[in-house]
């Protein structure tokens, strides 16, 4: 950094974590994994200029400092060479094994102003070039820093946050696409967090889901979104079902119980809960999940498949599933009115859906042009901004269920 002072060159910061690496590690024993190191270290010393610094700092990470850079994104380039270095094939005691690189990059002066900051920065970014599906370099960034605070902060704050019901439901309405009659309704979870304001689920859910107390919470919102039900039915005489989403963190063999005690707990029918699963989710152990949906059946709820279209089911698995509803991913719907391709896939799902005796919803539904292609495929029911935004359960019963 000294130099570079002088110089008024760059120095980029490349943290190098190999992929799959403890996959290797615990399948084919220690020795293996130390090998697989040594050829890594190898193929990186080849790729260094003189007077540039490489350093294992511990397990499968590894730091490269580059120097006098003109521009930053030579790093990049450096990147791109060490990530198709390593992907090549290795020979480890007769077995052909294949790794691949997620390198994070931060560059002196602009990312950090010492030397612990820029290989801090570059670890930061490297975790988001896995989020970004490995095998890939990223840049630091501000935005980036400011991402991992406010997990940090998600992170310390959700245990109490549960304790001190932050947490709030909001209810987002489902009508009929034939009589635009209210079909339904969906639960979904914001937290009123005293110092970032309303966070919505895709800011903390995963976090919750890393520290595991995804399970509690969903415990909370399924609990919650009964009782909820409960209170409309007997207060406005209406039958109007309950869905509430169920993440990956979940789907485990207590579930069962959950979803039997909340039930008994809010006097709650259950015919009038719904639960959303997502089609990726559905498709990891899928022997499994059958299992599971066969008894979440068996209670009396009915089961939807949420995002269906992104998830590649197979139709032998989907026949199988104990599944009520399939809704269809938004990312369909957005261009269903200027889109042939999504056009013709809504079609062949509403098709599908409907022979294999499923209801079909239609999620992200915004223009007018969009209900209308709907209504004329046939699709059942539809969901979003085009018939209301989520809303707290003053607002929904005031908008909904007064009138």
């Amino acid at each position: 950094i000294l130099a570079a002072q002088r110089s008024g060159g760059l120095i980029a910061a490349l943290f190098i974590d190999l992929d799959r690496f403890k996959t290797i590690n615990d399948s084919l024993g220690h020795a293996a994994g130390d090998e697989l190191l040594r050829l890594v270290a190898n193929r990186l010393q080849q790729l260094m200029r003189k007077g540039d610094t490489l350093a294992r700092i511990g397990g499968d990470e590894f730091v490269v400092v580059l120097e006098s850079l003109r521009v930053p994104e030579d790093a990049g380039a450096v990147a791109q060479k060490i990530i198709a270095a390593l992907s090549e094939p290795y020979t480890i005691a007769g077995n052909t094994l294949t790794t691949s690189a997620s390198i994070g990059i931060s560059v002196f002066p602009g990312d950090a102003p010492d030397g612990l900051t820029l290989v801090r920065n570059a670890d930061m970014a490297m975790y988001f070039a896995k989020e970004h599906g490995r095998r890939n370099y990223q840049f630091y960034s501000e935005e980036m820093n400011a991402r991992a605070v406010e997990k940090l902060t998600l992170e310390s704050t959700i245990g109490r946050a549960i304790e001190q019901e932050e947490f709030e439901l909001y209810y987002h309405p489902k009508f009929n696409l034939a009589d635009g009659r209210l079909a339904g309704v969906e639960a979904l979870v914001r937290w009123n967090h005293p110092a970032l304001g309303v966070v919505g689920p895709g800011r903390f859910i995963p976090v919750t889901e890393e520290t595991g107390l995804i399970v509690p919470l969903g415990e909370w919102v399924l609990n919650r979104a009964c009782r909820q039900s409960r209170d409309w039915a007997q207060t406005y005489q209406c039958n109007l079902p309950m869905a509430v989403n169920l993440s990956v963190g979940q789907f485990s063999k207590g579930l069962t119980r959950i979803v039997r005690d909340a039930l008994a707990n809010a006097g709650l029918a259950p015919a009038s809960l719904e639960l959303e699963i997502t089609e990726s989710m559905l498709m990891k152990n899928v022997d499994e999940n059958i299992d599971m949906l066969r008894r979440l059946s068996d209670l009396g709820v009915t089961i939807a498949i949420d995002d269906f279209g992104t998830g590649y089911s197979s139709l032998a698995y989907l026949r199988r599933f104990h599944v009520d509803t399939l809704k269809i991913d938004q990312s369909f719907v957005r261009e269903i009115d200027t889109n042939l391709d999504d056009a013709a896939i809504v079609e062949a799902i509403i098709a599908l859906g409907h022979s294999l005796k499923l209801t079909v919803v239609a999620e992200g539904v915004e223009t007018p042009q969009q209900r209308q292609q709907l209504l004329e495929l046939n699709c059942d029911q539809c969901q979003g901004f085009l018939f209301g935004a989520p809303i707290p359960a003053a607002e929904f019963e005031a908008r909904y269920l007064r009138s």
